[in-house]
């Protein structure tokens, strides 16, 4: 069938949106017709480093409703709203029976092809030329074919446009407090940097009854609508690393419960570390580095009792938790409808990430 996506063929350059051939689901698959998507930072890095390969369709946050299922698909039908994961879910090996770790054995994001991403086999620019995704969702093509166990369905009451977000910026968030940190009642919590993902650390925080949440930020314009989410305290990062430090250290007598790096910097990094309290502090690292840029830490900063955690996803099962973060908006707990800043036509969808680029959108969605 004919559909239509937005490719990036070179590094920096705009996206081109351009008609593309999309292929039938096999065994196992479905065929989805994307509604809406989220402009991740993460897609941004990779537009701008090209180090997944071109020509190459890089969303991976969105909606959509399910158009077709192939042979010995049982958890979705067509006409259920789903949202796509990055990672697989299929709910039986040792992995996914387990609460230790999301890594489904079926794909392990721990190897990158040396080459960047493999082609498609199911999207083809027109002509037969094929196109590169980084997950199969591709939520930059109006139609894509992805696995049943890199689906999971949620309820039609939820807005569309509120759905784009939620299998990248929310369950990474939320999943970072609730499940990779575990963040207690009556804590205190600091998270450095209130972008998408931060706001919903935030968010996270705040359900599992944190008493004080101190959001770190560059831009102060963020405050209002990180007080939704849970923001009791805001620290201006311009003011430099010894500030922050001894304002968390005050705030917190001595240093938060649990620290977030929510903006991929080593440097941000060794800052959330030593934020946290040196006796039992808890650091979770959930920005997504441009580079290899390593941390650089004292070994006595960990001797009493701090650890350093990473977290894909928020440690969050894909399709099980999608299921409770899901119910948990129905049930009017979360502040998932302030993080939409920008609604854009697909067409669009270049004005978004400049939006991105100049910090002006919290979250950015194009809608079909």
């Amino acid at each position: 069938m004919k559909s239509r996506a937005a490719i990036a063929y070179e590094a920096g350059k705009p996206l081109v949106v351009e008609p593309i051939e999309v292929g039938a689901p096999g065994a196992g698959q479905v065929l989805i017709e994307n509604r809406a998507a989220g402009l991740c930072h993460t897609d941004l890095s990779l537009i701008d480093s090209g180090y997944r390969g071109f020509p190459i369709i890089v969303g991976h946050e969105g909606v959509g409703v399910v158009l077709q299922c192939g042979p010995g698909v049982t958890s979705v039908k067509p006409g259920d709203h789903v949202v796509t994961s990055s990672i697989p879910e299929c709910g039986t090996c040792p992995r996914c029976v387990s609460r230790r770790s999301n890594l489904c054995v079926k794909e392990d994001v721990t190897k990158f092809h040396p080459d960047g991403s493999p082609p498609s086999p199911h999207l083809r620019r027109l002509g037969g030329s094929p196109v590169r995704v980084l997950c199969q969702g591709a939520t930059f093509s109006n139609h894509a074919v992805a696995d049943e166990d890199l689906v999971a369905p949620i309820p039609a009451e939820i807005p569309l446009h509120v759905a784009s977000v939620l299998s990248c910026a929310v369950i990474t968030g939320m999943g970072a407090a609730l499940f990779s940190a575990d963040v207690q009642q009556g804590s205190t919590v600091v998270v450095f940097g209130l972008g998408g993902v931060g706001l919903n650390v935030l968010d996270g925080a705040r359900l599992a009854g944190a008493t004080r949440i101190i959001g770190v930020d560059t831009n102060p314009s963020k405050v209002e609508v990180a007080r939704r989410f849970g923001l009791t305290d805001f620290i201006d990062a311009r003011r430099g690393g010894s500030e922050i430090l001894a304002a968390v250290q005050a705030m917190t007598a001595g240093g938060a419960d649990y620290s977030f790096e929510c903006v991929g910097d080593s440097k941000v990094a060794e800052l959330a570390v030593e934020a946290s309290h040196p006796n039992w502090g808890k650091t979770v690292l959930v920005g997504s580095p441009s580079g290899p840029e390593p941390m650089h830490l004292p070994i006595r900063s960990f001797m009493l009792g701090r650890s350093v955690v990473g977290s894909l996803l928020g440690d969050a099962k894909p399709r099980t938790d999608m299921a409770r973060i899901a119910q948990w908006y129905v049930e009017g707990k979360l502040a998932t409808d302030h993080l939409i800043s920008h609604r854009l036509p697909f067409a669009a969808i270049n004005d978004g990430f400049d939006l991105m680029r100049r910090g002006e959108s919290i979250r950015a969605i194009v809608e079909y």
